[in-house]
Order: C-alpha cells, then sequence, then structure tokens
C-alpha cells in the first residue's frame, strides 16, 4: 500500500466522520424552532428564553469545572458578552416570542438565512474581500426571505411582528456565531459557548425569575419535555456534536450540512405538530436554502483559495 493511498484513506475517514458529528448536530438544532413551538403553548416566552439558558449554563459550568478549564482573559470576557447576546440571549428569547404566532415552518424559513447571514458578518468582521456574486446571493437570498414573509403576513411589503422579532433572531445569532467561531480559535469551540453560558447565567436567571412570578408556568409533561430539550440539548450538548464535527473537518466541507437544517426543521413542524406544507413555504425554503448555498460556497471558494482560516 503506497502512503499516497494510505493517507488518501485517513482524509476520507475523517471527513466522512466529521461529516456525521456534524450532521448530529444539524439535527439536534433542527428541533429548536418546533420544541419553541410546543414549550410556548404552556410557558412564557420570556421563561422559555432565559430559563432554558439558564438550565445549559449550568450544564456548561459542570464541564468547565470537571474539566479544569482557565478562565478567559479581560478582553475575551468582552468577546463573549457578544457571543452570549447573540446565541444565549437574542436568539432564544426573539424566537421565543415569534413562535407565540407563527408556525414552525414559517420560522424555518425565515430562520434559514442564517448560514449566509454568519458568513456576512464574518466578511465584515474580518474585513476580507470577496466577489460581487457573493454580495449578489446574500441579497437575493434576503429579498426572498423578505418576499415569504410579507406574502404570509397579509401581502407583498407587509410584515408580521413576528417576522422582524425572527430577523431580529437571525441577525442575533450570526453576530454570536461569527464572534464565537474566532474566539472558539483561541478558547476552544465548546469551552466558548460554555463560557458564553456561565457569563450570561446572572441575567438569565433574573429574567427567569421575573417571568415564574409574572406569569406562572402552567405546562403539561410534553411542554415541559420541550423546554427540558432545548435547555439540554439546543443551548449545550448540540454544539459539542456541532463543533466536534468542525473541528474534525475539513470545516468548509462540514460547514455546509447546516444548509438542510431549514429542511429538516419543516419536516418535523409537519411530522410531529401536523402542520401543513403550503406551496408557499416550500418554494420560500428552497429559493432561501438555495441563496445561502451558493453564497456560502463562493466565500468558503474564495477563502480555501486565499489560503486564510476559516471561522
Amino acid at each position: 500500500m503506497s502512503v499516497d493511498s494510505s493517507a488518501t484513506r485517513r482524509g476520507a475517514a475523517s471527513l466522512s466522520s466529521g461529516l456525521w458529528w456534524g450532521l448530529l448536530g444539524v439535527a439536534s438544532f433542527s428541533l429548536t424552532v418546533p420544541f419553541t413551538r410546543v414549550a410556548v403553548g404552556g410557558l412564557s416566552p420570556l421563561l422559555i428564553g432565559s430559563g432554558r439558558a439558564v438550565g445549559a449554563a449550568v450544564l456548561a459550568g459542570a464541564a468547565l469545572v470537571l474539566t479544569r478549564q482557565r478562565p478567559p482573559t479581560g478582553g475575551q470576557w468582552v468577546r463573549l458578552a457578544v457571543v452570549a447576546g447573540g446565541i444565549v440571549a437574542g436568539f432564544p428569547l426573539l424566537t421565543s416570542y415569534a413562535l407565540t404566532t407563527v408556525p414552525a415552518a414559517h420560522g424555518a424559513v425565515v430562520i434559514a438565512l442564517l448560514p449566509v447571514a454568519t458568513a456576512v458578518v464574518a466578511v465584515l468582521r474580518e474585513r476580507e474581500r470577496l466577489p460581487r456574486s457573493f454580495w449578489v446571493m446574500a441579497v437575493i437570498g434576503a429579498l426572498a426571505a423578505l418576499g415569504f414573509a410579507s406574502l404570509q403576513g397579509g401581502g407583498f411589503g407587509r410584515l408580521d411582528p413576528a417576522d422582524l422579532l425572527l430577523f431580529g433572531a437571525v441577525v442575533a445569532a450570526a453576530i454570536g456565531y461569527a464572534e464565537g467561531g474566532l474566539l472558539a480559535r483561541e478558547l476552544g469551540s465548546w469551552q466558548t459557548v460554555s463560557w458564553a453560558l456561565v457569563l450570561a447565567a446572572p441575567l438569565m436567571i433574573a429574567l427567569a425569575a421575573a417571568s415564574v412570578v409574572r406569569q406562572p408556568p402552567d405546562a403539561t409533561p410534553v411542554e415541559w419535555a420541550a423546554f427540558a430539550y432545548l435547555a439540554a440539548v439546543s443551548m449545550f450538548l448540540g454544539f459539542f456534536a456541532w463543533y466536534r464535527g468542525l473541528a474534525i473537518g475539513p470545516m468548509a466541507q462540514v460547514s455546509q450540512v447546516q444548509l438542510v437544517q431549514p429542511v429538516l426543521t419543516i419536516a418535523w413542524a409537519a411530522l410531529l405538530l401536523g402542520e401543513e406544507l403550503t406551496w408557499p413555504t416550500v418554494l420560500g425554503g428552497i429559493a432561501v436554502i438555495v441563496c445561502a448555498g451558493i453564497a456560502v460556497r463562493i466565500r468558503l471558494d474564495r477563502t480555501a483559495g486565499s489560503g486564510k482560516p476559516r471561522s
């Protein structure tokens, strides 16, 4: 057996392992929107958005202590605050409020913008120079999502308040993901998420307590189970699988697995919630996913060609 063929086999095995871990993480995240839709039936959006972060922070704190992780430096804490604001507070709270009025499949189409939104933030953050085709596809993807949301909201040009919350959630998560991706190079992948959860814990505890006092929870066992999933998996364990896949890599190939997340979410919405798959939902999802996929592919190809590290 030649050295080249042996190296090729190892590379293929590594890619396969990375893809499977990445797919496991994406599959975990794909249930977030449907389970949030279930949980809001008996729990307030504020409790869901903050309480899931509290539960995840307990798990994160235990993991950090057991593995004896070194605390971040002063400047890293500031950047962790940005990550926490995006993925610990912003995205969960905004989506929880939005999903009180819109179906899970509708939310999945708008949130399908997240991969390209993250790429845009990373480009701006690292001051990359990308071809015009990247920006064209990013704009077309955003317009497709806006068009879908406005048509579903009652007419072209009219957006439901829930859609504004969903778009805000996309922006918040994109900022958190991009900054977290950069910070993970210094702290480690799961460590970055864990420290962000711990940093946000005091505020999330206060918000959860205020929510319980203002609106005592009255949830069924199924709704509590959905909430437990959001705390343990969506906010914590899912990141272990996702970041392990990215770490095994190659990151360019593994990161594209995220593009199947909205497809899985729409499927879960139909299977678990009995939501009807309308043609506007299907076509809107396809349009946004295709545009996001092309834009992300352009950036990955350009980044790989320049030899710069990927976030």
